[in-house]
């Protein structure tokens, strides 16, 4: 593969934009579907594309907000008025929220970890095929993600997980670098070079 300075340029600024920062447009159908045709493009041992993908957009997400308000009052009494709003409006941060679902199960040849890992990787080719067609975005879970009892207001089967919500849409913030690890504290050499 020849230098594309471009993708190394891109991968060198990569980041994701908090979610609270998001803002409409968000990606019409249109966009959607070539933002998930470029995210399908992942490792996928065995070909079984052991993931799926659920996209909110208007009106569910606030449906889904209002859900999850309740779910959350059922666990924690006493949530304070703006921890309630938190709730209420999870799900609208972004003007479109896509659940990557992981359908990982037992497989004759392929381990679940390799399927689990898949999904991750299509957690990630979300965000940057989003960020390919100009919009910004964020891969969340928070405690909906985990919450069994929730998850059919979701449409999450049973079986199933989520893997990460990508929050989608544009933002007028400027783009902050975060710390990243430094390579000696993550990288182990073997062998000469």
């Amino acid at each position: 593969m020849k230098d594309d300075t471009k993708l190394i340029d891109y991968l060198n600024i990569r980041r994701s934009t908090p979610a609270l920062q998001l803002t409409e447009p968000g990606p019409d159908t249109a966009q959607l579907e070539d933002i998930l045709r470029l995210t399908v493009r992942v490792p996928d041992h065995g070909k079984i594309a052991p993931w799926r993908f659920i996209v909110y957009r208007g009106d569910e997400r606030k449906r889904l907000g209002e859900a999850g308000l309740q779910r959350a009052l059922e666990k924690t009494r006493g949530l304070g008025p703006d921890q309630q709003d938190v709730e209420r409006t999870r799900f609208t941060r972004a003007p479109v929220v896509i659940a990557v679902v992981s359908t990982a199960a037992p497989h004759v040849k392929i381990p679940e970890w390799e399927q689990v890992m898949s999904a991750g990787a299509v957690c990630l080719n979300l965000l940057m095929a989003a960020n390919a067609h100009g919009f910004a975005a964020n891969w969340l879970t928070e405690w909906v993600a985990y919450d069994e009892a929730f998850a059919p207001e979701l449409g999450i089967g049973s079986g199933e997980k989520v893997a990460g919500f990508i929050y989608i849409g544009s933002t007028t913030f400027p783009a902050v670098e975060r710390p990243r690890p430094d390579l000696a504290d993550v990288v182990t050499w073997v062998g000469a070079a």
